[in-house]
Formats: structure tokens, sequence, C-alpha cells
């Protein structure tokens, strides 16, 4: 039995996959296919705290706001908390089917999270954070001249997609909660879509704001919040790799977390991709934390075995 609590950050791409519609049954077909390996270590006896993303499902929330006049339209931060209660219930109700069917006794709880982040964060003036559907240009041009206020940029070379602001997280509001929750022993779902974005006013009351943090992020500082022996970032590859797509490209298996920065800073880690992720792993680990793996969902046991994955450590 490990013992061993971790932070796995899971992007909402995995759950709605590229030239999906993002269907019910998609839905829980992909949560299906990705709690089955977050089973596997309920099952070796890993503490889990799990983060999702919500790109695809709170653009689509938005996109269906837009669509209909009759119905008030509701701000962005409203939108993450419905895809936090939607996705929360799905993995939820997934997880807990499968850790029964195992014959495993852990409660699976899914909480509603706000993060704290500052309301003078230059993310406000520039919007950079991906979310819904890919488009073509031209429906993207289209797109801006119909709506001027919203900002459309081409996304890794994957098409166009519509960004909104995506402010640093300062704070888990939930945290005490959520650390108790796994130092008990349940399987804990929480700051998805990387949390609900708040801000505190002078006397300390909370209020929303219209942004959707980067779920990376939000898992470097959840993973040092609840003081987690490793955090987990899950990508579409086994391995963070260097030249990635040249001929010169190169796997890494280990490196520190100085290696990864010096990585970045030759801009071996693109803003919309990968650059998150290492930034994310550096932050976690120069906060104090004790190891950083980055690799697939098919090779997750693996990678925390050591025979696949990248590691960074200090």
């Amino acid at each position: 039995m490990s013992g061993q609590s971790v932070v796995i950050a899971i992007g909402g791409n995995a759950i709605v996959k590229e030239g999906q519609k993002g269907t019910l049954e998609e839905q829980q077909s992909n949560i299906y296919e990705s709690c089955t390996h977050i089973a596997d270590l309920i099952e070796k006896g890993y503490r889990v705290l799990l983060i999702h993303g919500n790109g695809p499902q709170v653009g689509n929330l938005l996109l269906q706001n837009e669509a209909c006049s009759e119905v008030p339209r509701q701000p962005i931060d409203v939108c993450g908390a419905m895809t936090q209660g939607q996705i929360g219930y799905m993995i939820q109700q997934c997880l807990g089917n499968m850790l029964c069917d195992r014959g495993i006794n852990t409660t699976v709880v899914a909480i509603a999270t706000q993060m704290v982040v500052s309301e003078s964060d230059s993310a406000f003036q520039n919007p950079t954070k991906p979310i819904g559907p890919f488009y073509s240009r031209e429906r993207a041009e289209q797109i801006t001249k119909e709506r001027p206020d919203i900002t459309v940029v081409e996304d890794s070379g994957r098409g166009w997609r519509r960004v909104v602001p995506s402010p640093q997280p300062i704070e888990m509001i939930e945290k005490a909660g959520a650390r108790a929750l796994v130092e008990s022993g349940c399987l804990v779902i929480a700051a998805g879509g990387g949390g609900i974005p708040v801000v505190r006013d002078p006397s300390g009351r909370l209020k929303g704001v219209e942004a959707v943090i980067d779920k990376d992020r939000a898992s470097a500082l959840v993973a040092d919040e609840i003081a987690a022996d490793c955090l987990i970032i899950l990508t579409g590859v086994d391995r963070v790799c260097v030249d990635f797509g040249k001929p010169t490209q190169k796997a890494i298996d280990t490196m520190t977390a100085d290696q990864a920065q010096a990585y970045h800073d030759e801009g071996q880690f693109p803003p919309g991709s990968m650059g998150p992720k290492i930034e994310s792993a550096i932050r976690y680990i120069r906060g104090g934390g004790k190891k950083v793996v980055i690799t697939s969902i098919e090779c997750l046991t693996e990678a925390l075995g050591g025979s696949n994955g990248t590691v960074i450590t200090p």
C-alpha cells in the first residue's frame, strides 16, 4: 500500500475529445476510460485529489448562453461553477461505481471550489485561455465581426478558439476541507476547471469575476496547499519532449526544476501547449514540492512506478 497523497490534473479535452460533439454518452465514455487508471491508483493505496479541466464544457455553456435570448446570460464564473457540478457529478458517479465493482470502500467527494485571484492581474487585459470548440479562420473572423467583445486566436495550429482571461490562482478557499477529506481517505474532486475565480473586497468578502483559471496552475497551488507527496499532470503525450515535432525531437525521462526552467527559457514549451504544465511543475517544486510527473493517462501507473513519463525534481 502506497499511502502517498497525489494531486492529479486531467484536461477538459480528455473528457470531450477533439472532433467530438460533447454528447453525454461521449463524455461518459471518455470519463470511464480515464477513471479506470485513477481507480488503479486507489487500489494500490494512493490518496487522490483529482482536478479536471473544463475548456470545452465552459465554452459550450457560453455558446448556449448566447444562442438563447429568452434566458438571461450567466457570467463566466457561474458557467465555471456549473461545469464543476456537471463534470464532478459524472466523475464522482463513474469512480464510485468502479470502486464498488472492485470491492473498494472509498467515498468519492466533489467540492464546489473557489479560487482567489487578484483583480489587478494583467490577464484581465490580455485574454489567453482557450475555451470552447475549434473554428476555421473564416468562422473566427465572422465571430469577431459579430461580437467585437470576444477575442478569438489560433490555438497551436489546430484551429481558432475563443480566449478569456486566465489570472494566476492565489488561494483555494476550501483547502482545509479538501485536505481533511484526502487525509481521511476520501477520493476528492476539487478545483474543477481551475476553480471558480473570485476576488476579495477590502472587508474580506468574495465575489466572482469573469475568467477561467488554468487547471495546471491551479493544480500546483492545490498540491502545495494540501501538502501532497506528488503532483501528476496528465497530457496527450507519454513524456515531455524538447524540439517537439522536429527531427531532433528528444524525450526527457528526468530533469530538475532548474533544467526545466532553462528549456522553458529557450522557448521549448509553447504557451498554448506544454508551457503552463512546465510552469506549474516548476512553481510546485520551488514551493517545496517533492516530485512532479508529467505523462499520459494511459501511462499513469507506469509513470508512478518509474518506467514511463517525465519526472521533475528539486
